[in-house]
């Protein structure tokens, strides 16, 4: 299931069978085909435990006509194929693509699916980091039959009006034949409708717009996340012949006078940074994970999450949205210099993620706020440019949501004024001995001083590290539990404790496996700095946040 809920009625859509075969044709691969489970990592497989090289997935379809394939994910370089044509390309592990194949005949084709996670030259965004670059198809694939004109996209945002609620709908519709489509679109949302006669030109995609009155429809609120369908329905000679399905909810999002407010109501966030990583899932959490996660998550007491370093699975963003779990998501980038921002392909390839992540991702009422360039060279004129250029693309793209990004700890910050939220990453006590309320002030002031001034304040990652059940009776060795549990302590009781910060979010959530080239400053090859392991298993520091966060201010 792509999805947590039906997101065509009309159109004919499943999941592919979930048994791919899977081929490794480089050094220290398979020795034969295998089967295995999609959506998945081949890290999963005990022989593949750090094979990096290309991976080739089979799968028989049975389809015909305009056959269209969903990829969720795919990691992080695909190539696909039918019947061994060339169908698409696609960069970045972290966002959904489609593959198209027009008049074929009915029956059983072969799909197959080249992935790559090998790093190499034309990659500017998938590099050794502090995380792993797993390889596979880590999201579901799912095949679509789709006539000669369909429904490509709809975006829709909600709407604060006198009246109540209204929800503007962008809705692009491809024509892929030769002559011109004539019909009519109709958006409902929250049951009220709305309708257009349209005219789409032969091998073209246009994008319409329709607005729909929706009155007293209920707010979106973290206590009381109410959602509503929006479907998009194409027509034409008085028969409907595609659909396109999300979900919405209604919440307006504003950044006034220091503060953020979600419906006109202060947010005081206090939540986790969490990659998309589960013990021998890896990068492939199944949805029973992610429940549990955010389960986890609400008992410590946290309304807020981080989707580090990249766009996440929609399906762990709709339980977000059913859950009312606030979501700060960002596109791919972590931690580069300036040498590293002036790659060839860097723009292309970060504008593409984050183009492709609000497109895919819009609609979901938990996301108040984007993200980038996460620990970039923000020091740097060129750097600068860059975050610049990011932060006017996310404005541009959705003007309804605030922006922001992540900034490393050290001195020298020069986009404090381009962000409508300024988000820092300290770790005293950890990396360095300032205590922790001296640290977080010193890093506030130097943002007030830059351009932050009456802008909201995130801490947006604190945190120490622990390695499951070492243990030091002393509670004075790094990387011991009680060491995490004395630093934790200190560093969001100062947090938590100032007046003019909006909210905490603790690196991290749970442990995550990260490249190897990353191991001399990482034991166990893993970030330690989890409440939890990789199996979600919890360190003595999960009942200190647990504590804190319910009951400081």
């Amino acid at each position: 299931m792509e999805r947590m809920f039906d997101t065509h009625v009309i159109r004919k859509s499943r999941a592919c069978a979930p048994v791919w075969t899977l081929t490794t044709p480089d050094e220290g691969g398979l020795d034969r085909p295998e089967k295995v489970i999609v959506p998945g990592v081949w890290e999963a497989h005990p022989a593949l435990r750090k094979y990096r090289g290309r991976g080739v997935y089979e799968q028989e379809i049975t389809a015909g006509g305009n056959v269209r394939v969903w990829l969720g994910g795919v990691s992080f370089r695909a190539r696909v194929y039918l019947d061994g044509a060339l169908l698409a390309e696609h960069y970045g592990a972290y966002t959904g693509f489609e593959a198209l194949a027009k008049g074929i005949p009915f029956g059983t084709h072969t799909l197959r699916v080249e992935a790559d996670n090998r790093f190499d030259a034309d990659s500017a965004l998938h590099i050794p980091n502090d995380y792993y670059a797993y390889g596979g198809i880590n999201r579901p694939v799912i095949v679509e039959e789709v006539g000669g004109a369909y429904l490509a996209e709809l975006r829709v945002t909600p709407r604060k009006t006198a009246d109540g609620w209204a929800a503007d709908g962008q809705i692009k519709v491809r024509n892929l034949e030769d002559r011109p489509f004539r019909g009519e679109l109709r958006l409902n949302v929250a049951g009220q409708e709305e309708s257009l006669e349209i005219d789409v030109p032969g091998n073209s995609v246009i994008e319409y717009t329709l607005s729909v009155r929706c009155g007293d429809a209920e707010d979106w609120s973290p206590e009381h996340p109410a959602l509503y369908q929006a479907a998009a329905t194409l027509w034409q000679a008085g028969e409907a012949v595609d659909d396109l399905i999300d979900r919405i909810g209604f919440r307006e999002i504003r950044v006034e006078g220091g503060k953020i407010l979600l419906n006109g109501r202060r947010l005081r966030l206090r939540g986790f940074n969490r990659h998309e990583e589960y013990g021998a899932f890896g990068l492939a959490a199944p949805v029973e994970a992610m429940m549990q996660d955010l389960h986890l998550m609400r008992d410590l007491g946290a309304n807020c999450v981080r989707t580090c370093h990249y766009p996440n699975d929609p399906r762990f963003l709709d339980l977000c949205d059913e859950t009312g779990m606030l979501v700060w998501e960002e596109s791919h980038t972590r931690g580069l210099s300036e040498a590293q921002m002036r790659h060839p392909r860097f723009m292309e390839q970060l504008t593409q993620c984050t183009r492709e992540m609000v497109a895919q991702h819009g609609n979901h009422p938990s996301i108040f706020i984007w993200a980038s360039l996460n620990e970039c060279a923000d020091d740097t004129v060129y750097g600068a440019a860059c975050y610049r250029e990011i932060f006017a693309l996310l404005r541009e793209l959705d003007p309804s949501r605030p922006v922001t990004a992540a900034l490393l700890e050290r001195p020298g910050g020069t986009v404090y004024g381009d962000m409508d939220v300024v988000s820092v990453n300290i770790y005293p006590g950890w990396y360095h001995n300032t205590p922790a309320g001296e640290g977080l002030e010193q890093k506030r002031l130097e943002a007030v001083r830059n351009g932050g001034e009456g802008k909201p304040f995130i801490v947006s990652e604190i945190g120490a590290g622990a390695i499951y059940g070492f243990h030091d009776p002393f509670g004075e060795a790094k990387w011991s539990e009680e060491r995490q549990c004395a630093i934790l302590r200190e560093q969001i009781t100062a947090v938590l404790s100032h007046p003019d910060v909006t909210g905490i979010l603790l690196w991290q959530f749970a442990d995550v496996r990260v490249a190897e080239e990353w191991a001399m400053n990482r034991p166990r090859t893993y970030n330690n700095k989890g409440v939890v392991d990789e199996y979600r298993r919890p360190k003595m520091a999960y009942q200190v946040v647990k504590e804190l966060f319910k009951t400081l201010p």
